[in-house]
């Protein structure tokens, strides 16, 4: 504590800024630090991501992406609103940070980013469906005996 009060007090001599307690949330990554472990998630982004994207009364999915799922780029399906997909997407790669259980997912529907077609959009659609049953999903790191990370 004495590090941390001391440290404190240095970036205060040089930055004006306020101790807001104990870390909850830093740029919509939620924090949650118990006695035995501390929690990274980002539940009510998700639940912001549904809402936006009308996914939110959708049914739930177990897989995030289906298996050996083959889009191409030259796909001739009809074409999608592309601001929405690449908004939708973007959203979905910053949840990647916390939630690497899409990262494969996401990686592969942003590859039609430029010229999104119904069958990406299809995929998306079940990506979100997923993300909609692992909403509480986050990264457990568990403290050891010391009581540090």
């Amino acid at each position: 504590m004495e590090d941390i009060n001391s440290f404190k007090h240095e970036m205060a001599a040089h930055f004006r800024m306020s101790d807001l307690g104990v870390l909850s949330c830093y740029l919509g990554i939620e924090v949650r630090q118990g006695k035995e472990e501390l929690t990274l998630g980002q539940s009510v982004y998700t639940s912001k991501l549904l809402e936006q994207s009308g996914m939110v009364e959708c049914k739930l999915c177990m897989t995030p992406i289906e298996e050996r799922l083959k889009l191409t780029k030259a796909s001739t399906a009809a074409k999608v609103d592309a601001t929405l997909y690449q908004s939708i997407v973007d959203d979905l790669r910053y949840l990647v940070h916390i939630r690497l259980n899409i990262v494969f997912a996401v990686g592969y529907i942003s590859r039609f980013m430029e010229d999104p077609r119904e069958d990406h959009w299809a995929t998306v659609k079940r990506l979100l469906r997923y993300v909609k049953g692992t909403v509480d999903h986050g990264i457990i790191f568990p403290k050891t005996r010391g009581g540090r990370l």
